[in-house]
């Protein structure tokens, strides 16, 4: 008798599978004949039917969504986005929305999982056995929605406003954005013909200051066609909305109402960010991070401070504040318009230092080594450092130059435990020390967080 032949390719498929411990990246581990597969819109200990969205005999794991759930668990809830729900989307033959893949799990389980994650990475990458606790963003009465004063959408082809399923070109369209701040929602985007116009995305200052509107546009759509579009957004708003153009590929941003950048701030400070510049997302994170970066640090008068991947200032702000006059701040950032942003917003804090470009190169430049008796030493000196990199994190350059400066704290701002734990066993080879280490709950409803940790050099020899 013949043995069964496997497809080559398995997408597609439904499985029954018991679900076990979360991933990092969004995803439950589930195993089917041996092989591992990573589920979505899952909880651990339930058993579920899930379709294989990327498998084959080849693979060495398949990815799937969960269309049924056979045997829930006590954590999962109503899902507070009927478009982002699988289950409703797998029942009426569809997929959901990316971008709220933990609205079905209760928050304080959200918080525990994501504590499982950051702690799994730090032991996988690191080396490191640590307690993690993911704080909430305050107090969340509104159920862990409304904080995202950033969001971007894509158009579909009939010109309205819509979202990528996960991990795919499908589109499907939105009518609304509860994760999103009432600002962005009040925009009622979603109601203006944006034919001609291939992605969005919308900036609204916690502060309430006026909103700003990107359009990227399709290649070939006029300027006469993106006035008309610039013109139906601010009649269908309910108060004054910037509009603007940002032309990706050649890194032009032509304003069409209202101004070209939002007006942002954090305790005294207020900063430009223009266009697609970088600003923290969840409507607390400006003051809750820069809190946590000041208590880490301790920067102190007349200190020699470095604040990487400084964005447009949020943390170079405080830190010039406290090391005041007799101080130094160094700010390097790689992206140039907001490095002009952080020109324009610190042009009056004589103690500051804007520089940029890429940070291994910047301190290259600024703090060339130089050899002595002693072997190699820089040929400056910093007190304290941060660093808030992209998601790709710092990489072993820049730790190895750090190491060498060797200030007496590295703060390290992270948004992704897996970049952020491979940093940190950088420096832990070298001898550093992790001390404080925070984890904080800013995009609710999603697998992401945000983490703030201080390290600290190894001591002289000779001491």
């Amino acid at each position: 008798m013949a043995e069964p032949t496997t497809p080559a390719d398995t997408t597609g498929q439904v499985l029954e599978l018991n679900i076990g411990n979360p991933a990092h990246g969004g995803h439950f581990v589930a195993r089917h004949e041996g092989r591992v597969v990573f589920v979505r819109h899952a909880l651990p200990g339930e058993r579920v039917l899930a379709r294989v969205t990327d498998g084959g005999t080849d693979a060495g794991f398949w990815r799937a969504d969960t269309v049924q759930v056979l045997e829930p668990s006590e954590h999962r809830v109503a899902h507070p986005w009927q478009p982002a729900d699988a289950l409703l989307a797998a029942g009426a033959g569809g997929v959901p929305v990316g971008g709220a893949e933990f609205g079905h799990i209760a928050l304080a389980e959200q918080r525990r999982l994501k504590a499982a994650v950051f702690a799994e990475q730090l032991q996988r990458l690191a080396r490191i056995d640590r307690d993690v606790e993911v704080e909430p963003a305050g107090e969340e009465h509104d159920g862990g929605l409304g904080w995202r004063t950033r969001t971007a959408f894509a158009v579909d082809a009939s010109g309205r406003l819509a979202m990528h399923a996960h991990r795919s070109e499908e589109l499907i369209p939105v009518q609304q954005m509860p994760l999103a701040v009432d600002a962005i929602n009040a925009l009622a985007l979603w109601d203006v013909d944006l034919a001609g116009v291939a992605r969005v995305e919308v900036a609204a200052p916690a502060n309430g200051s006026v909103p700003l509107v990107l359009l990227i546009p399709e290649t070939g759509t006029s300027p006469g066609r993106l006035a008309e579009v610039a013109a139906a957004v601010a009649a269908g708003a309910d108060r004054p909305v910037s509009v603007a153009v940002w032309e990706p590929e050649q890194q032009q941003l032509t304003r069409l109402r209202g101004r070209s950048w939002v007006l942002e701030s954090c305790g005294k400070h207020e900063f430009r960010v223009t266009g697609d510049g970088f600003w923290q997302i969840h409507r607390q994170a400006p003051q809750i991070l820069t809190g946590a970066v000041l208590d880490g640090v301790r920067p102190q008068p007349g200190e020699r401070v470095a604040d990487l991947y400084a964005g447009a200032g949020l943390f170079t702000a405080p830190l010039a504040a406290a090391v005041g006059g007799s101080g130094r701040v160094l700010s390097v950032e790689g992206a140039a318009g907001t490095s002009r942003d952080a020109r324009k917003n610190l042009h009056a804090v004589p103690q500051v230092e804007i520089v940029q470009g890429r940070v291994d190169r910047v301190l290259r430049s600024q703090y060339p080594p130089r050899r002595g008796r002693s072997g190699r030493q820089p040929a400056g000196r910093l007190d304290a450092v941060v660093l808030d990199p992209p998601r790709a994190g710092a990489g072993r350059t820049v730790v190895r130059q750090l190491d060498e400066l060797r200030p007496r704290v590295v703060g390290y701002v992270a948004c992704d435990p897996a970049s952020f734990a491979r940093d940190l066993g950088y420096f832990l080879s070298l001898g550093w020390e992790l001390d404080t280490l925070r984890v904080f709950d800013l995009y609710p409803h999603t697998h992401h967080m945000e983490s703030f940790a201080s390290l600290r050099p190894p001591a002289p020899v000779g001491r």
